[in-house]
């Protein structure tokens, strides 16, 4: 009996050994010489970077070089590139256009070539699909439009394209009006002189896009939006951590037991919504579901067709990106045009002049908003120096030709938004001035050298379904305020760009208003 129980205590003993010598030779094979072979087959075509570091890539490089240069204010200039993406204009000066880092052990393409840009973006073979999300960008986004792939962003995109056309834009315009009006309103009764204009815009923005997309008010989505403010504050500071393959099951941090919390409060807050329409259907109304986005999405919920049909767990996920992406983005681009024009008051004037013109003292018409030239120029202008999402990356789902190179599958490919919206040799020795001119005769022709070198929304078949409503929404918004107001920059005014998921002002916009 004993020899027997010795034969099984050294089988057992065996087996966990060759179990642990299994698992360490996955580990340094995806951590040690997986990244060695990348790396010497990109050097053999000619891509250089910085070496990979063990375990953690260049991400503590990365973090140490946005730490010391976002420690601070800086100059009222506009390179922003040098500040949001430090390591991208260094690595850009030492290793060329195109170049390989390391997040952790994943290889990552750094491509600002517009050519090649356009080719990842247009997506023609099916072959760069949207990156897999780390954790708490999943719970933060979920599912949804911008983060899903395949079959299921097909379904979710059409579902998004009938909420976003163009008769339904134009039957957003009466909302986006009303709020825009009560905030001006609530100016002239405070006889407000000074206003902090980001927070003004961050308020505003979820007003329109809770009334066009929710059907609700301001108040009614303010809980869903300070969550999701909260969970939008730990991706940011989580960017680039790593942690160690396996490691990070075992061990949950604060900001693991937060983002729990706060995703269990976004879902809950969203079902109510969902019960609080159907009960209205209960009614026997049939426009009960609406005929917003959130409409369009309960539609599909309830569909008998299981090629349309979507679950909760959809619902749930397309309001989480509309409620973000129609917020954060918008009012950090309302945000740097109303900077723009209070620091170029010339432009400001023209701005002015060509809404009164259009609209006099009345509200923006459909026709008068498409034929605001001067402010597609500012306003393009304004997204070319701060463009709301400065960087794109896509994962190769199998090796593909890219260009002269051959990228192998799974390697990431990032496509810097900043960085080629900063390159002087697209743009001009002058790329960091604000010069609206440069689009004078349209998107296609500001650069006199190449094509796709402009892309703030992104482009190809993933290009943003919101940016004509963000577009209308932005002219809306501006013409409003000129028509009532000169602006002025406040001297408490302090210039530090931060990325917070988008570029924001650290410390706010101060803006002096002068009532016309």
């Amino acid at each position: 009996m004993q020899a027997m129980m010795g034969y099984l205590l050294d089988y057992l003993s065996c087996c966990l050994c060759l179990y642990f010598l299994i698992n360490l030779i996955k580990f340094l094979n995806k951590v040690l010489w997986t990244p060695i072979r990348i790396q010497s087959s990109m050097r053999a075509q000619g891509i250089r970077g910085p070496s990979y570091r063990f375990l953690h890539g260049n991400t503590r490089e990365i973090t140490d070089m946005r730490n010391r240069i976002m420690n601070g204010p800086m100059d009222l200039g506009h390179e922003m590139l040098s500040r949001i993406q430090p390591h991208i204009y260094s690595w850009i000066k030492l290793y060329g256009a195109n170049f390989l880092n390391w997040y952790g052990p994943k290889a990552q393409l750094v491509i600002t070539e517009p050519e090649l840009v356009l080719e990842v973006l247009n997506n023609k073979e099916g072959a760069y699909e949207k990156k897999l999300m780390q954790s708490y960008t999943d719970k933060f986004l979920g599912n949804g439009l911008i983060l899903s792939r395949g079959e299921k962003w097909l379904k979710m995109r059409k579902l998004a394209n009938q909420a976003f056309h163009g008769e339904s834009l134009k039957g957003m315009i009466p909302a986006m009006l009303a709020s825009a009006e009560t905030m001006l309103e609530r100016w002239r009764r405070d006889e407000v002189k000074e206003i902090e204009m980001h927070q003004e815009f961050r308020v505003l923005t979820s007003e329109i896009i809770s009334r066009t997309a929710f059907g609700s008010s301001y108040l009614e989505g303010k809980n869903i939006f300070d969550m999701l403010a909260r969970m939008g504050s730990i991706v940011s500071r989580n960017n680039y951590k790593v942690g160690i393959p396996g490691i990070k099951k075992l061990l949950k941090t604060r900001d693991d037991s937060e983002s729990e919390e706060l995703e269990k409060g976004i879902r809950e807050s969203i079902l109510k919504m969902i019960r609080k329409r159907e009960e209205e259907l209960l009614t026997g109304n049939e426009d009960a579901y609406g005929f917003d986005f959130f409409g369009v999405l309960l539609k599909a919920y309830h569909d008998n067709d299981r090629t349309n049909k979507i679950s909760v767990d959809d619902i749930i996920d397309e309001c989480k990106s509309f409620y973000v992406a129609g917020k954060q983005t918008t009012s950090s681009s309302l945000t740097w045009t109303v900077l723009f024009l209070a620091i170029h008051p010339t432009w400001q004037e023209r701005a002015r002049e060509e809404v009164l013109q259009l609209f006099g003292r009345g509200n923006p018409s459909p026709d008068g908003i498409r034929r605001l030239k001067t402010m597609s120029m500012i306003i393009n202008e304004s997204l070319r120096l701060y463009p709301a999402g400065f960087n794109i990356v896509r994962e190769v789902q199998k090796e593909v030709r890219l260009g002269k190179l051959i990228v192998p599958e799974k390697m990431y490919i990032c496509l810097p938004i900043l960085a080629i919206h900063n390159n002087p040799c697209l743009w001009g020795e002058d790329v960091h001035l604000f010069k609206p001119e440069r689009f004078a005769d349209g998107v296609a022709k500001a650069t006199e050298n190449s094509v796709g070198a402009f892309f703030p929304f992104g482009g190809g078949p993933r290009i943003c379904v919101g940016s004509n409503f963000a577009t209308i929404e932005m002219k809306i918004i501006l013409s409003m305020i000129l028509q009532h107001y000169r602006f002025t920059l406040s001297p408490k005014y302090v210039h530090s760009p931060v990325d917070a998921l988008t570029i924001c002002p650290q410390y706010g916009l101060q803006i002096m208003l002068q009532p016309l």
